[in-house]
């Protein structure tokens, strides 16, 4: 009885960790292509390339963002099943370096929406 409840929770660890990766690669995805479609649109239609970039990076980074969060799920999820000692090591360095990045995109993301919105502001007060 209890073998056959390890397999099933092992199971349903692999299938979530599953989703998770899988969450990650599609928000990505998603974010990547979004940053494309939105430079592509402002550089053929709009002259300002350099908002162009800058709005683009910013979606890519709120995507990117978001998918490290799923990846930390996964790799907590991975390691739940395990109880090596280098397996617990590993999922702290994965989510140490995860973690600054999220911090660092998130900085960066707040800091340019700041800019963005300043720029708003004297462009409509110049009006």
């Amino acid at each position: 009885m209890s073998e056959t409840l390890a397999l099933t929770v092992r199971n349903c660890n692999e299938l979530l960790t599953s989703l998770c990766q899988l969450l990650a690669l599609f928000v990505i995805f998603v974010g990547i292509m979004r940053a494309l479609i939105i430079f592509l649109k402002d550089l053929l239609f709009k002259p300002q390339t350099t908002e162009a970039f800058q709005r683009s990076r910013l979606a890519m980074g709120y995507s990117f963002s978001l998918g490290l969060s799923f990846l930390v799920g996964a790799s907590i999820l991975k390691t739940m099943i395990s109880s090596r000692w280098d397996d617990l090591a590993r999922l702290i360095l994965i989510i140490a370096v995860r973690t600054i990045l999220n911090y660092l995109l998130t900085q960066t993301i707040a800091s340019s929406d700041q800019k963005e919105s300043l720029l708003l502001s004297n462009n409509n007060n110049n009006s």
